[in-house]
């Protein structure tokens, strides 16, 4: 996905929305900023399909060999996918965060908006100033 059409939590989670076979899909990454602040990874724990997620609330983490970092939902919804790989491939993670490296797909509950999200302009900004 292009960084500059999605949408970020301030906690370095990015969201994008596509369509899947019809139906609306937000796919959810972390960022390469925050890939790079992590260092090296060393476990990924993520939910499972069906589970709901609510936005700004945590859905999974990742730890590094520095420290464990909640993941939190930028969208409410149902996982309808999870990327199973990740967890024994962090490569995929760090060379491709915003492609390969995705690490859920959300079926958006009805009403749900990124408009309380950064755009990346913002995001770069916050960036810049940790």
């Amino acid at each position: 996905m292009d960084p500059q059409q999605l949408r970020y939590n301030p906690s370095h989670e990015w969201v994008g929305l596509t369509n899947e076979n019809g139906q609306a899909v937000a796919i959810v990454g972390i960022t390469d900023f925050a890939l790079k602040q992590l260092t090296d990874l060393v476990y990924m724990a993520l939910p499972k399909v069906g589970q709901k997620v609510t936005a700004g609330e945590e859905f999974g983490e990742v730890e590094s060999v520095k420290a464990v970092s909640p993941l939190y939902s930028p969208v409410s919804g149902e996982v309808v996918a999870v990327h199973q790989e990740l967890a024994d491939n962090f490569d995929m993670l760090t060379a491709d965060p915003y492609g390969q490296g995705w690490i859920i797909k959300v079926k958006p509950a009805s009403g749900s908006s990124l408009d309380g999200l950064l755009t990346h302009t913002q995001y770069q900004e916050q960036c810049a100033q940790q």
